[in-house]
């Protein structure tokens, strides 16, 4: 017997509409109150090949929200699609002939099928004025009958649908529902997004957001959209409203904000009449004042929501007093109005979805708890990059409340034009612009969300000249947007920066060596930036993955025989990895070059094949693993060390000046002791030198230290600590070089005469 879907995904009366939460409000008049109904569940699911043929016969089940690889029995052949970007990266590798390309511009296909469908019935309360179905998120397009009658279709892939029911819905009876979502990216138009990505081989479709049904009645609050003002402690609220009737309607809209956790009511808007005809729509957007509010930031993810009401339709929506920004002057974002240095990794969830152990989990509320609250903690990131596919809205909501910030990306990494030879990605934008505009619309009230992300590692000016200028205005919070290889659209946009230093090429050269780091300066570059005057992020580096077990991935095959040498043990691996990671976090963030370092990568899907991996020694449990959490974990800390040695041997009774970089992520000075000490692997201390530091809040500074070798030979750790005033030993920083100590060489006898 299937086992029933987590219970947060099938709440009846607290789910996500409109870019809002949406309940019932005991402050509403409850014949003006939305009703809201989930559908979240257990589903009937079939397949075929035509798609307007809705099946009889219904043998399989399956999760919603979910993936169809779920269903109970499983399908055959549920993954069996190569994008267009991989087919290329497999005739690059001489895994695929030539011909594939030509024959397959829009991806190969490798399953029998091109439709799912999924059905459930529900039963509809008395008639009201309007029924909506919300589907949050669905791939590939979806297409919806109510009662075996067509209401609508969606081609987006990442964003939400609606639905009008109410021609075909029976009140105060039971319906059935039969939603359509294509069985791969093919079934689309070769200009519609459905997600690229050169290193991702299953394109699992399905229902992976929630589904529900509003009933309520005109005029319709069709979107909210919260914009608040920090300065002027104010808040905008902009409404759309339909009348969805056949006779005009007057009407009335009113707002009222209040704590989300309960409280009084903080501000309130003089109610303003409108009226609409038939079918039409107006947008109204008035001005709140809230004195003294509460702001919402990592440290204190305080939240309000905004009630909105028309006397036929109430919507609640959830909001944080928050303004991000990126300057170019100071290159630096700020939070608040404040300089904030932002430290995190990303989560690639859709190649997690290939993963075998994925499962339910990205559907379980305790398991994505974990993932976005517990662990950044843990690792001391504020933020992370939603990278190569899109998150169900849950996640969204927990990291509103956790206090996660979040670079949103939009499912595009196509690459450059010289990559695809012989082919032209010109096209209309205009599909483009209008799910571009709805992604938005689904995210703007997050304060979570504080950068728009265009694309990822993608060249064309379409982004820049088209996309981004058509839908930027539509955000009242005026959030950066990135543009990855574009030049950016606006002078205080981020530009990202992926110094991957030890890439290998596909000759499996390693092209670089740890001690190069000590003679660079971290500065981007030359050349290597859409922009030298944006303020630039590196949001992916390293070039160093392995899967959970050890093994190298596709891209690391030849790097770690030339690291470690061919006989090298998966935990030998591993600690290098966890090692030269660390080392590399630490060298990017004392340069203070970048106004965030954002590892690649948290969470993403480890297998043979994989390209790469993430960090977890159990993933069912996120149990990461112990030398990452420990090597990595140490340099993410706000109060940063950077020791800047890598040469591999030292000679016994040598005594050497030793460089160590510190900074500070705290809006507050620090000052403490800085420790260096000459360790033998057993932790005997066998040399060790002290002296004060002194940061100013968001500083560095650049000490200097003298140790005398060990005249013991053999396996050492040189570590520098930093423990600032009022820490405990558990919480100061440290930064560890492996070295050995070398006998030292006897002076030569004098020849005798």
């Amino acid at each position: 017997m299937m086992r029933r879907h987590p219970v947060f995904w099938m709440r009846s009366i607290s789910f996500w509409l409109a870019g809002g939460l949406v309940m019932h409000c005991a402050t509403v008049n409850a014949a003006a109150a939305r009703l809201t109904h989930s559908l979240d569940g257990v589903w009937q699911i079939a397949d075929g090949k035509a798609p307007e043929d809705i099946p009889q016969i219904y043998e399989h089940t399956v999760p919603v929200p979910g993936l169809a690889k779920l269903a109970t029995p499983p399908f055959k052949d549920v993954d069996g699609f190569i994008s267009r970007e991989n087919l290329f990266v497999r005739v690059r590798e001489r895994l695929a002939p030539r011909e594939w390309i030509t024959n397959h511009w829009n991806g190969k296909v490798e399953q029998e099928r091109d439709y799912f469908w999924y059905r459930k019935t529900f039963r509809a309360p008395a008639r009201r004025e309007v029924a909506l179905l919300r589907i949050n998120k669905a791939q590939f397009g979806t297409a919806v009958w109510l009662n075996g009658r067509k209401v609508g279709e969606y081609p987006g892939c990442f964003t939400a649908s609606w639905h009008s029911l109410n021609q075909a819905i029976q009140w105060n009876a039971e319906n059935t529902l039969v939603i359509r979502v294509g069985a791969h990216p093919g079934v689309l138009p070769d200009t519609f997004p459905t997600g690229s990505d050169f290193e991702k081989n299953q394109w699992t479709p399905g229902i992976y957001d929630s589904v529900s049904l509003v009933f309520c009645d005109n005029p319709v609050i069709e979107s909210v959209q919260v914009a608040p003002r920090i300065d002027s402690g104010e808040v905008i609220v902009q409404t759309r409203v339909k009348n969805h009737g056949h006779l005009p309607r007057t009407a009335s809209l009113a707002h009222s904000i209040r704590p989300w956790k309960g409280g009084r009511v903080a501000a309130t808007g003089e109610p303003e009449s409108f009226s609409l005809q038939p079918g039409e729509e107006t947008v109204l957007t008035r001005t709140l004042k809230l004195p003294r509010a509460r702001l919402w930031s990592p440290d204190d993810p305080f939240l309000y929501v905004v009630e909105s009401r028309t006397g036929g339709d109430s919507l609640t929506t959830r909001f944080g007093m928050r303004e991000f920004r990126f300057d170019a002057a100071t290159r630096r974002a700020h939070l608040n109005g404040r300089p904030i240095y932002l430290r995190g990794s990303n989560i690639t969830l859709h190649r997690f979805f290939e993963d075998p152990l994925c499962g339910n989990r990205p559907w379980n509320e305790a398991w994505v708890r974990k993932l976005l609250g517990e662990l950044p903690r843990r690792m001391h990131w504020n933020y992370f990059r939603f990278c190569i596919g899109p998150a169900p809205d849950r996640w969204f909501d927990i990291c509103d409340e956790v206090g996660l910030l979040v670079q949103n990306e939009f499912f595009v990494w196509t690459g450059k034009p010289e990559w695809y030879p012989g082919y032209s990605r010109t096209h209309d934008p205009t599909e483009m612009i209008r799910q571009y505009a709805d992604w938005m619309r689904d995210h703007w009230n997050h304060p979570s969300v504080v950068v728009w992300d265009a694309n990822n590692e993608t060249l064309d000016p379409m982004f820049g000249e088209q996309i981004i200028p058509a839908v930027r205005p539509l955000d009242l919070s005026h959030r950066p947007w990135e543009n990855s290889y574009n030049p950016p659209v606006h002078p205080d946009d981020p530009v990202e920066y992926h110094p991957y230093l030890m890439y290998s090429g596909r000759e499996g050269r390693l092209n670089f060596r740890m001690t190069e780091l000590e003679t660079m300066d971290g500065a981007p570059r030359q050349g290597a930036l859409p922009s030298d005057t944006n303020p630039p992020i590196i949001n992916e580096y390293g070039w160093l993955w392995l899967n959970r077990d050890g093994s190298p991935t596709v891209l690391t095959r030849n790097l770690y025989p030339q690291l470690l040498g061919p006989d090298a043990s998966a935990r030998e691996r591993l600690d290098l990895y966890a090692y030269l990671l660390a080392a590399k976090t630490e060298f990017w963030r004392a340069h203070r070059h970048f106004a965030g370092v954002i590892h690649f990568v948290c969470l993403t899907g480890s297998f043979p094949g994989a390209y790469t991996a993430d960090h977890f020694a159990d993933v069912t449990r996120l149990k990461l693993d112990a030398a990452f959490a420990d090597y990595v974990g140490e340099a993410f800390k706000p109060l940063g060390v950077y020791l800047n040695f890598f040469q591999p041997k030292l000679a016994a009774g040598e005594t050497r000046e030793f460089t160590v970089m510190l900074v500070n992520d705290h809006p507050r000075p620090l000052n403490g002791r800085l420790t260096l000490a000459l360790e033998t692997k057993s932790g005997r201390v066998v040399a060790q030198g002290q002296r004060p530091f002194a940061l100013e809040a968001l500083g560095q500074a650049t000490e200097r230290l003298t140790l005398t070798a060990s005249a013991t030979a053999g396996d050492h750790v040189l570590r520098a600590t930093a423990r600032a005033s009022g820490q405990s030993s558990r919480e100061a920083t440290v930064s560890r070089r492996w070295v050995v100590i070398e006998p030292a060489r006897l002076p030569a006898k004098p020849e005798t005469p």
